[in-house]
């Protein structure tokens, strides 16, 4: 049986956490030290897929390593309240977990080969770097990251075990993102495990020889993370801040490895979509559409990292998709208003785009472009002819789009129908009250 922690397994953690701290402090629920209950739950959230990453590398092992990753919060939920959140509460719970695995296959011993025993938990209890990890970066997640993302699986089980596994989103946001079924995401996740539980598969960021060849699948799924933080698939609120500060930072750390143009623009692509985040939100955590947005509240310094990326990685003569999708974002980000975006050029660099990745959702967002630059008709028709060919009919941003040309255009009836279609299909709750304003003005 495979585990990973999703929401419902934090819920759990946090009942569980306040019925142990109740034990360990023999105090009455009215009297339980809530700010440690809270610290505990925000360490938790910040710390545990980082410890989770290095357990694996120490133990090896995916099972056992979610194993010792729960058993080193229980025993942080039992200590922690009684002795002090430790200085260093990372290391901590590595160290607790290293030894709870230790202590679990000593008690199996008697099942299994003494030398066989004595050898495991000599790996385990030894961190020291091997010579040949000279030039490897210091950080498990990105090394989990190339693990889940070895060539010997298929490219978007990659994605979906390390968005499961790197950065604990669950199923269902996976599947989200991938437009496929939650079954199907869980078997493929479960799958990939096995496999590289069966083959082996080493966990470590491969040598400069073979780092290019595996990037491909590494930048995708990191941008898929950004994405799911800038625009998270369901819940209560737009945005998930720590997931597009996680991708944006192991983008920074593949830069320092391999400072390559492809991953120069995918840093820069988020930080520019980053310096928008204020923005997109009203105080009331509604969506504000991005024609409508308060530009002065972008944020500068990364528009500015953001453009100075873009320029150094075009100009390296090896413009790649990520380039491409920078720099339409960087003609955004430079426009002072809505209204004096460069739109001509924005279409021009999507036609670009599709040449190079002709997919259904660059094609939608090149029929926005074109909405804008040519007028909704035109748009309308490209959008209609990606639904009917079956590619997005089960994409609410399509049908959102169609119901914004109808609008535009004085269709009230198709605009009203699009909209409910483009509701049905929406799990994220300021886009369904964006999408639910824009019908009730209809009438």
């Amino acid at each position: 049986m495979y585990h990973s922690f999703s929401k419902g397994t934090y819920t759990q953690l946090k009942t569980a956490a306040g019925c142990l701290l109740h034990c360990a402090k023999k105090q009455p629920p009215e009297t339980m030290p809530t700010p440690l209950s809270a610290q505990i739950e925000a360490i938790y959230r910040n710390e545990s897929r980082r410890v989770f990453a290095t357990l694996i590398r120490l133990l090896g092992d995916f099972d056992m390593a979610e194993e010792a990753l729960q058993d080193a919060f229980k025993a942080a939920i039992e200590q922690w309240p009684r002795d002090g959140i430790p200085d260093k509460p990372a290391a901590w719970l590595v160290s607790a977990g290293r030894f709870k695995a230790i202590d679990g296959i000593r008690r199996r011993a008697r099942f299994t080969a003494y030398d066989d025993v004595a050898e495991t938990i000599e790996a385990i209890a030894d961190e020291t770097p091997a010579p040949d990890e000279r030039e490897e970066l210091e950080d498990d997640r990105l090394r989990l990251i190339f693990t889940c993302c070895h060539p010997s699986l298929a490219p978007d089980t990659q994605i979906a075990l390390t968005l499961r596994e790197v950065c604990g989103l669950s199923t269902e946001e996976i599947a989200k993102a991938f437009l496929t079924p939650a079954p199907t995401l869980a078997q493929r996740i479960v799958r990939a495990k096995a496999k590289i539980r069966d083959a082996r598969i080493p966990y470590q960021v491969p040598g400069r020889d073979e780092l290019p060849a595996r990037l491909e699948s590494v930048l995708r799924v990191i941008y898929l993370v950004f994405n799911e933080g800038y625009s998270a698939s369901s819940g209560a609120t737009l945005t998930r801040h720590d997931l597009s500060q996680e991708a944006i930072r192991l983008a920074r750390l593949l830069q320092e490895l391999l400072p390559e143009p492809e991953i120069t623009s995918l840093l820069a692509l988020m930080l520019l979509h980053e310096s928008r985040r204020v923005a997109r939100t009203s105080e009331s955590g509604d969506l504000v559409p991005l024609d409508e947005q308060d530009r002065t509240v972008w944020n500068a310094e990364l528009i500015a990292e953001g453009v100075a990326l873009v320029q150094r990685a075009l100009s390296s003569g090896r413009a790649g998709t990520y380039s491409l999708q920078a720099a339409i974002s960087a003609v955004h980000a430079e426009a002072r208003r809505a209204d004096v975006t460069d739109w001509g050029q924005i279409v021009g660099l999507y036609d670009a785009l599709l040449q190079l990745e002709p997919t259904p959702v660059i094609a939608l967002n090149r029929a926005v472009a074109v909405a804008m630059h040519q007028g909704p008709q035109a748009g309308l028709a490209l959008v209609e002819d990606l639904i009917a060919d079956g590619h997005l009919q089960n994409y609410y941003l399509a049908h959102a789009a169609q119901a914004d040309f109808h609008r535009r255009l004085g269709h009230v009836t198709e605009a009203r129908a699009a909209y409910v279609r483009a509701l049905a299909l929406t799990q994220q709750e300021p886009e369904r009250r964006f999408l639910n304003r824009r019908l009730a003005a209809l009438a």
